[in-house]
């Protein structure tokens, strides 16, 4: 791509933005199929956002120690403040190049960070409101971070977009949270509200068989009430489509349209999330970008 940036020398600079493209080809395994919707100034820019989230995440979820774990996020925090000294980190030097272009809130960045210690922490959430709060740090921000990159159609208030971007980014953690249930639960996280849990009369306490040792009813009954909340937020999300430009809204439409997919596949047989890890296969994965792309042309 020929990302020309102020600060650097282009090949430079084009070596840092395929470093980025490398990451999201091999680690978004769902949203690399809007990501290549875009066009490549903007997919750049889009992957150098997922970068960085990818870098910060894979801090939470590593084998470090707990105090190793909170000392590289500060460190992360530490250089996100400093970004336009990148200091030779092709990701980072990727991101800044992408902020000086376009009106991606990097501030943003620190919510993950925060969502992130949270998770190092063992935090778990009393009430639904709690949870949201978590989702808007590690989802919502990234919905925002990238609305910073697509492009908005003429007279639409940013703020506006920037809320359903928001809204948008919760429908996909709280799917991810669904899916991810019994994965979660064995590295000793609970996402889920106690009060949710207390009313269904769930302890998420793992089985002896690998999965959960609560009555299956009673789990298929809790994930489907979540389940009912996802979709509430994918409703109101989903409106930021007709805001954006042809390709941005593929983008979007992709990438939702696949967690939405998965959310469905959960709500038809809620008790898979306790068997396997649900996914979509990836032809499915393909129509559904293909299809993305066609309705926005339309």
């Amino acid at each position: 791509m020929s990302a020309a940036g102020r600060s650097a020398v282009p090949s430079e600079l084009d070596l840092a933005y395929r470093e980025c493209e490398r990451i999201t080809r091999a680690e978004a395994r769902n949203f690399s199929y809007g990501i290549r919707l875009l066009r490549p100034e903007r997919r750049g820019a889009l992957c150098a956002v997922y970068a960085v989230a990818r870098r910060i995440d894979d801090i939470g979820d590593g084998d470090l120690p707990p105090a190793a774990k909170l000392a590289r996020l500060d460190q992360v925090r530490a250089a996100l403040r400093q970004l336009p000294e990148a200091g030779g980190d092709p990701v980072l030097l990727a991101l800044a190049d992408a902020s000086e272009r376009l009106p991606i809130p990097i501030d943003a960045l620190g919510e993950l960070v925060d969502g992130c210690l949270a998770d190092v922490q063992g935090t778990r959430y009393d009430t639904f409101d709690d949870l949201v709060g978590y989702c808007r740090q590690v989802a919502g921000s990234i919905g925002r971070l990238s609305l910073g990159v697509f492009d908005l159609r003429p007279t639409v208030p940013r703020t506006v977009a920037s809320e359903l971007a928001d809204t948008l980014g919760i429908a996909l953690q709280l799917t991810n949270i669904l899916r991810d249930i019994v994965e979660d639960r064995r590295d000793g996280r609970v996402y889920l509200p106690r009060a949710d849990l207390e009313r269904f009369g769930c302890t998420l306490t793992p089985g002896v068989d690998g999965g959960l040792a609560d009555p299956p009813e009673r789990l298929a009954e809790l994930v489907r009430w979540q389940a009912q909340r996802a979709e509430r937020y994918y409703r109101t999300g989903l409106r930021l489509l007709p805001l954006l430009d042809r390709r941005s809204a593929a983008c979007v439409a992709a990438m939702a349209g696949i967690y939405h997919r998965l959310l469905e596949r959960i709500v038809a047989d809620p008790q898979a999330v306790t068997r396997r890890r649900v996914s979509l296969p990836g032809w499915q994965k393909a129509y559904v970008a293909a299809r993305a792309m066609t309705r926005s042309s339309a």
